[in-house]
Formats: C-alpha cells, structure tokens, sequence
C-alpha cells in the first residue's frame, strides 16, 4: 500500500514533467529551422542565458555527486567547487563575449565544431568531424552520468526499480529536447536553474534549524573519520592531509569550463552585449551560492542523518545525501511532502538541464557538423530538422545502456566526460580566441592530443595494472589540457602563418567591430 506521503510527493513529480514536456510541445510549433533549434535564433535574454547555462553545467553532480563526496570524505573535496567558481567566472568574464562575437563574424557559426572550421578555414573539413566525434564521445558518457542520477533518485524516493526509474527520467527528458529544441531546453534550464538554486538554500537552512546546537556533538558520533577538526578543514581529505597533487587535480575542474560545447553555445546564443552582460552577473551570483551550499549539504548531512550512515550496508549511496535530507526534513521532521516533492523535482531539474543540452549538442554535431557539414553539404534546414531529431532518440537510448548499471558513479562518470571535453576544446577555445597565430595544423593537434591523452591517462592500466591517473593520484583534465596547448603552439609555430584574411578577422573581433 503506498502511503499519502509518497502519493503527494509523487504528485509533485507528476505536475512537473507534464509542465516541461508542454513547454517543449509550445516550443516545437516555434520551430521552423536549425537554426531555431539549435542557437533560438540567437535570441536568448540575460536572465535565461545566465541559469540555462549554469543549470546545464552543474547537474546531478551538484546536487548527488559533490554533497556525496563532502560527505564521506570531508570538507577538503570543496576544492573542486572552488576550482569550478574560479572557472566560472573566468569563462563568463573573458570567453563568453568574444566567442559569441567570434562566431558571428566567423559566417554566423552554429555550433563549437562549425566556429573551429570557419576560424581555421579548413575547407577539407578535417576539424569538423574531428570535434563532432569528440563531442558524441564524451556526452555520451556525460548523459549517462545524468540518467544514472535520475534513476538513483526514482529509486530512493519511491522504491522504483533502478532500471524503470531510469527508463522514466530517460523518457521525459528525451520528449521535450526532441520536440522543441535550443528554447525549450533554455526555458526549462530557466526554471530548473531557479528551483535548484530554492532547494540548495531552504534545505540547510531548514536541517540547520531542527538541529539546534547538536552538530558537532552529532557530527563527532557519526565517526567522521580523522576526527570533527580534520572532517571540517580544507587540508584533510578523508582523514588524511592533503597532498598538493590532490589539491592541484580538484582546482583543475575549473579548466573545463572554456571547453564544455552545452555551456558555450549559451554564449553564442545570447541577443546581445547587454544581456551578456546581465548574464555574467547573474550567472557568477548562482554560482557560487549553489557551490557553498551543496558543500553545506554534505556536511551538515553527514550530523543531521545520523544515526543513519550511508554508503554502508543497508543504506542507500552517500550520494544520496541530499534526498534523504529533504525527504527527513519535510515528510518527517516538518511533516510537509509537497514542499519535500518541490525540492527533490529541484534534484530532477539538476539532472534533467544538463541531459538536455547534450542530447542537443551531440544532436547539432551529428546532423549539422557531420551530417550536413560532410557528407550532404546540400541538405536542407529540414531535413536536418529530421535528422537532429532522430540523434537525439538515439544518443539517448545509447546513453541509458551506459547507464544501465545500477552502481554507476556519477561522481565518476561526471569526471572523465568533463575531463575528455576540457582537454579536447578548452586549450583551442582560448588560443583561438586570444592567440592570432593558431593555425589549422595547431588546431587539429591540440583537439586529438587533448582527448587521447585523457582517454590513455584513465582508461589504459600502463603502470603495473593500474592507469597513470590511479597510479599517480592527477587528474586527467590537467595533462590532458598541458598536452594540448603545448601541441598547439608546437603545431601552429612549426607550419605556415594564417592567412591575411584569417588575422583580419582576428583583430576585427578582438577591436568589438563586428555587426550583431
């Protein structure tokens, strides 16, 4: 017999899909092109571009993989938030309004692999499919990490099997990224990123109220390991002392931000300076109060749950922490499911932002990059339409066999995608932007020694059984984006100069003269 608090919790969850798959139905008739959908035009305002593209770029990790990691181990895994707020803020500042200036001088680029072949002026091609092979690689696992949270969360709050939780996050997600496009998943993004930002903030404040002055006695008894000082300082990591590598690896999430295709097309969809502007203010704010309040998530988690332990027999994952504290506080303490039903649709929204902007970037490089860019360069705005659509329903069902393990890490998962993309596309992202004399050569070397060496570093055991990455404790991200802008500026130096045309073009965009 289910009880009337799951049925109120579940009726919650209902009210909110059904509003996001009618907003991609309303969405669907509004688009008439590829165009539309994939930039909208290049009509998004500040406000939209802002939450659409932070909610995209944080997903389930924000709020099931960090609050999960700071809860078993500590507050010293808040180096990666600090990392990714110092890459935030770096990419709103210095990328978002050159690149999106960049790609409407390069012939009004669509799409990150498009930008890369117009800079370059590759007229055989070779980058485009490069970079589209690269983004359906590593979103592919990217959107894995997004449906395995999704069928996590069905299975902790209503005891669904993990694989038809999965299949019904899988569903939702795919109806309205395959209905309405770039908008829809932008307007979603937009509420999504406003109810996780609530969830972030009530939560803490509300477990933080029923606690009284009992945390640390609390925190002490649920045998944080290295002890309640060790637990609560940025230097220790598990109970031990952190080592620089380790500090070194988290900080180095920040890096890629200026490679990550879903967060760079929001620059390049914005409708102008002013709104960007906007954008890089509001985004910044969010930001960083998400990121300081999922790492309060895990800590005060790690008290207000106890006698609970999770990650030990019996118990669900610790990166569940924040679902069994919403569920605890609002359907137990509080005695309120609906408002508890809001916040974990605010969990749903996590994944489901990040999700949809992928489908849809792999989508735009299969059907414009790939489809259209090389092999039916005459193909109309419809039929690339199909096509987009169709990408979309596949890259998704390949995405849930990915997933299909119920032990799937997101944390781990999250991890190599943001590695692979960081490493492929941050370093050319830059010196394309800021460096006149990367060249084609440059370009491809830099894309192909990025993703290689992340895929060598944590894929292939060549230290005694173990991967280089297991082996030495260093993220890949950080070799990987080394690699890659030494390999562009080695490349670039080491063959013929870009042409007149390509450095005129380079000091138009870098002087704020090109037509909007």
């Amino acid at each position: 017999m289910v009880s009337s608090k799951v049925m109120i919790i579940l009726s919650a969850f209902v009210i909110y899909l059904v509003m996001m798959v009618a907003i991609g139905a309303v969405f669907m008739k509004k688009t008439k092109s590829a165009e539309d959908y994939f930039l909208g035009g290049r009509g998004l305002g500040g406000w939209v571009a802002a939450l659409s593209a932070q909610a995209s770029d944080m997903s389930g990790w924000l709020l099931m993989g960090l609050p999960g990691a700071i809860y078993a181990l500590g507050t010293g895994q808040a180096w990666i938030a600090i990392g990714l707020f110092i890459g935030t803020v770096c990419n709103w500042v210095f990328i978002s309004g050159r690149l999106r200036r960049y790609t409407i001088a390069a012939n009004n680029s669509l799409t990150l692999p498009e930008y890369f072949e117009n800079r370059f002026r590759d007229k055989k091609r070779i980058l485009l499919l490069i970079s589209s092979v690269v983004i359906v690689v590593f979103f592919l696992v990217y959107t894995a990490s997004a449906l395995a949270a999704g069928g996590q969360l069905f299975h902790s709050v209503f005891g669904l099997d993990y694989h038809i939780a999965l299949a019904i996050g899988a569903l939702v997600i795919l109806a309205y990224t395959f209905m309405g496009g770039f908008m829809a998943v932008c307007t979603t993004d937009f509420i999504q990123g406003t109810l996780m930002l609530i969830g972030l903030l009530a939560v803490p404040i509300a477990a933080w109220s029923l606690l009284g002055g009992d945390f640390r006695d609390l925190l002490v008894q649920s045998q944080v390991t290295g002890g309640a000082d060790a637990y609560l300082s940025l230097w220790y990591n598990g109970g031990e002392p952190y080592r620089a590598i380790d500090i070194i690896s988290q900080l180095a999430w920040g890096l890629g931000y200026c490679g990550m295709p879903h967060i760079l097309t929001r620059f390049m969809a914005v409708k102008n300076e002013k709104e960007l502007k906007k954008s890089r203010v509001i985004a910044i704010i969010w930001v960083a109060l998400s990121l300081g309040a999922a790492c309060v998530i895990g800590v005060l988690g790690r008290a207000y749950l106890y006698p609970v332990l999770l990650g030990t027999e019996g118990q669900a994952s610790t990166e569940s922490v924040f679902i069994e504290m919403i569920t605890k506080v609002f359907t137990q303490d509080l005695a309120l499911p609906f408002v508890g039903g809001i916040f974990l649709c605010g969990i749903l929204a996590a994944i489901m932002s990040t999700a949809d902007s992928q489908l849809l970037v792999a989508a735009s490089s299969v059907s414009e990059d790939i489809y259209r860019g090389y092999f039916r360069t005459e193909a109309d705005s419809d039929k690339v339409l199909r096509i987009s659509r169709i990408t979309v329903a596949v890259v998704a069902l390949l995405a849930f066999i990915i997933a299909w393990d119920p032990n799937s890490s997101i944390m781990g998962l999250v991890s190599n995608a943001w590695a692979g993309l960081g490493s492929a596309f941050g370093p050319i992202v830059l010196l394309s932007l800021f460096w006149k004399r990367t060249n084609l050569a440059g370009a491809i070397a830099g894309i192909l020694s990025g993703g290689l060496a992340v895929i060598v570093w944590d894929y292939i055991p060549l230290a005694g059984g173990q991967t280089l990455g297991a082996a030495t404790g260093l993220y890949s991200l950080v070799v990987g984006f080394a690699l890659s802008i030494v390999m562009i500026v080695v490349f670039s130096l080491a063959t013929k100069a870009p042409s007149q045309e390509i450095v005129d073009e380079f000091e138009r965009v870098r002087a704020g003269n090109v037509e909007e």
